[in-house]
């Protein structure tokens, strides 16, 4: 996974915006918007990618401390060189920091690359201050068995047009749809918020249910 993502970084952003149709800085800010911070927060942007979310946060809120923390240091280059100052390479599954650490955790397309979700999300409750909160962006199965299929082919299309283009390699960027196969709904993401110690839990879909928003508050 981190060979491949280090393959894409140059690009991710570009694919990022091609997938969600030019919308996905929109839908990152309307996230932000709805998440209720202090002064100065100190948000966590896992799975940073180029440290979108980092950049926002630090936009809107002069004083805020935003770590970005991602699994593949190429990503973290270029969210460094695009101007965010704090960043650490790190697993999902085993973050290094303390209890009760951030005001908000913000993920923007990781939840799908976690190797164990409910991991992830146990680790993002502990290092999140109680009454802080959880913001996450990603792909989600379409509920509907039809729809689910559409979108998995329009998926792996787009992929393999993209990575032929871009890499010569059609394969490339199929980890998308590859990913969401296994992935879960958003409503089956909201129940696992709810059992790991989350509450207030408020969605918004996107593309038919093929893109969710999520925020919740830690109890």
């Amino acid at each position: 996974m981190r060979a491949m993502f280090s393959t894409v970084a140059p690009r991710y952003d570009f694919i990022t915006r091609t997938f969600s149709y030019g919308m996905d800085r929109h839908w990152k800010r309307a996230g932000l918007n709805r998440a209720p911070l202090p002064d100065k927060p100190v948000i966590l942007d896992l799975a940073s990618g180029t440290g979108d979310f980092s950049l926002m946060v630090n936009q809107r809120y002069p004083g805020a401390r935003a770590v970005a923390v991602d699994i593949t240091e190429r990503m973290l280059q270029l969210a460094r060189e695009r101007g965010v100052e704090h960043t650490v390479c790190g697993d999902a599954g085993r973050l290094p920091f303390p209890d009760h650490s951030f005001d908000c955790v913000f993920v923007g397309y990781g939840l799908r690359n976690f190797p164990k979700l409910d991991v992830a999300v146990q680790e993002i409750e502990r290092v999140t201050k109680p009454g802080g909160r959880l913001v996450s962006l990603d792909f989600f199965l379409p509920a509907n068995t039809v729809m689910r299929r559409l979108y998995l082919g329009y998926l792996y299309a787009q992929g393999a047009f993209w990575g032929t283009v871009l890499h010569g390699k059609p394969r490339v960027y199929t980890y998308i749809p590859d990913s969401l196969r296994s992935f879960v709904s958003i409503d089956d993401f909201s129940s696992l918020l709810s059992r790991k110690g989350y509450q207030k839990i408020d969605t918004r879909r996107f593309i038919l249910g093929g893109i969710g928003l999520h925020w919740a508050e830690k109890r």
